[in-house]
């Protein structure tokens, strides 16, 4: 599970990836590879749980999203 802190008590919680590609502490930058799905043992199939909090409450991360071109 990777838990970036954003700002202003943002949060994102990336969980089932196979391979983490950050460490607990560590900074990360806008479209940084933190991750790669893979086979888990928890999932048939390739799978992120993808989760977006202000603070402990869970937010629907669409309205936060941006769609790439």
């Amino acid at each position: 599970v990777v838990i970036v802190d954003h700002t202003n008590g943002f949060y994102s919680l990336y969980a089932h990836a196979s391979k983490l590609l950050v460490a607990e502490g560590q900074s990360v930058k806008n479209g940084q590879v933190i991750g790669e799905t893979g086979e888990t043992g928890v999932t048939q199939e390739d799978t992120l749980y993808f989760e977006l909090r202000k603070g402990t409450t869970p937010i629907d991360p669409l309205k936060w999203l941006v769609k790439q071109p």
